[in-house]
């Protein structure tokens, strides 16, 4: 991990400071703040806030981050003496909107716009969580099947189309994130 550059987007706080993997893609308008570390090919979409201020933040590789999404953390303390870190694997899709608050997101997951996953709720690998979706706290999610509703429900297993889309997903995100990269570099 390569220790990232200060500027308006990607901030300290403390002494913790943001670290970045390899090809790491940040739109100018997030605010990536504090005990942060994004892996390799991950991108973070415009507008979206990820505040390692109390807790940290852990996203794995190929994981794109998608406009509006809050990602937070809940602190320890006398009613929760481990707090709550915000922790999303490999491949996953975080789509629109999205508020992530100290939970913990398996791999090759897709999480639907406007949904929200509260603090101690699991999302095993190979999920999706429907758009608008609620995840209340302490829910565990078990893997391979489709989630929707506010709080979810299992509604089905997920077919094999559907298990495909979530690398075909990741990678598409990455090949778009190379781009803008690509871009910045030509400014």
């Amino acid at each position: 991990m390569k220790h990232c550059d200060q500027s308006f987007s990607i901030r300290s706080f403390g002494e913790k400071v943001p670290q970045l993997g390899e090809r790491v893609f940040i739109d100018r308008s997030a605010v990536v703040i504090g005990d942060v570390t994004i892996g390799d090919d991950s991108s973070i979409w415009p507008q979206c806030a990820l505040r390692g201020d109390m807790h940290f933040i852990r996203i794995g590789k190929r994981t794109s981050i998608q406009d509006v999404t809050l990602c937070h953390v809940t602190h320890d303390s006398d009613y929760n003496p481990e707090g709550y870190p915000l922790v999303i694997g490999d491949d996953c899709t975080i789509a629109h909107q999205v508020t992530l608050h100290g939970c913990k997101v398996g791999n090759r997951v897709l999480v639907g716009m406007g949904a929200t996953v509260m603090d101690g709720a699991v999302i095993e690998d190979d999920v999706v969580v429907g758009a608008g979706s609620l995840v209340p706290p302490g829910k565990t999610l078990a893997s391979g099947f489709l989630y929707l509703g506010s709080p979810v429900k299992q509604v089905r297993p997920l077919t094999e189309n559907e298990m495909a889309f979530f690398t075909y997903s990741a990678n598409n995100y990455r090949k778009l994130k190379d781009q803008y990269l690509l871009e910045d570099e030509a400014e």
